[in-house]
């Protein structure tokens, strides 16, 4: 992390203002002419690298790309983020709600691997399970919100299951997800049949870890996922990976390498305690028929 903050807000809001700008079609030097900037400036600035960001330019460049709202109201916290060191989302309340900063980081990496002690992963979540969580979490919300929150979550799934480079995904899921009930038996079933069928890709690794495994680290970890976004030709991370943990108040980001490394640690530790695959796929179709009998 550099000394100037924290680099993952300007990561993500050099992506953010490249998919707008691409969406209306404008190249970079049509860009940066019209708001009167340098091209190689607007370039350092949808790369990350931009150290000094100045918002009158990601407020033009909103405007530019026609951005709504949400999404200038987004990516104008992500630059006012820039100089945080210690980076959480819920900061200053800068960042709506409804701007998700994960799912943009989600979508850029090439390998996702995480820890679930108590609920399913949100990537292998079936609609069933998930509309049942998106009713407790938001009680007063209505249908249509429901549903609308819901076609966002299941987008995620097509970064797991598209046919050309797919993302890569391992998981350990704690046994006591398959068995606390979101939903009913009617839910639960599909839900662990589908996470058992997913096991199946050669690009995802599902293994639980069973109670008799007690705690492997000695202390009860959260969950959490460290997102790697692949190397380039040379071997070298074309992004440092990034840990993402996620609590009840709010969302914080790791990125120094020590911590990113412990969290590697840890899930090594909880691989070795965790049944093989092949034992994970039999435990989760076993309880998922044990739900629909």
């Amino acid at each position: 992390m550099s000394e100037s903050g924290s680099t993952l807000p300007r990561r993500q809001l050099g992506r953010y203002l490249r998919e707008l700008r691409l969406q209306t079609g404008m190249t970079l030097a049509e860009a940066a002419q019209r708001i009167e900037r340098s091209i190689s400036t607007l370039q350092r600035l949808e790369t990350g690298q931009c150290d000094r960001i100045r918002l009158i330019d990601v407020r033009e460049l909103c405007g530019l790309y026609n951005a709504d709202e949400t999404e200038t109201d987004g990516v104008l916290g992500l630059a006012q983020q820039a100089s945080v060191k210690s980076w959480w989302h819920e900061f200053g309340n800068l960042i709506p709600d409804s701007f998700d900063v994960y799912m943009g980081l989600e979508a850029a990496a090439c390998r996702l691997t995480a820890y679930a002690p108590d609920a399913v992963p949100g990537i292998l979540q079936t609609p069933g399970y998930a509309r049942a969580l998106l009713h407790s979490a938001l009680p007063e919300e209505s249908s249509e919100g429901i549903e609308q929150r819901l076609r966002l979550k299941m987008k995620r799934h097509g970064l797991i299951t598209r046919k050309r480079q797919p993302t890569e995904l391992d998981v350990v899921v704690m046994q006591c997800a398959l068995h606390r009930v979101v939903g009913g038996p009617k839910v639960m079933s599909p839900q662990l049949r589908y996470i058992a069928d997913m096991s199946t890709r050669p690009n995802i690794s599902v293994r639980v870890l069973p109670f008799e495994a007690g705690i492997p680290l000695g202390d009860p970890m959260n969950q959490f996922t460290v997102l790697s976004f692949g190397v380039d030709k040379r071997g070298t991370d074309v992004e440092p990976p990034v840990v993402y943990l996620e609590s009840y108040t709010g969302e914080m980001y790791l990125e120094k390498p020590d911590d990113v490394q412990r969290y590697y640690e840890a899930q090594r530790a909880l691989v070795d305690a965790a049944l093989d695959e092949n034992a994970s796929r039999t435990l989760l179709r076993q309880v998922a028929k044990e739900f629909s009998s």
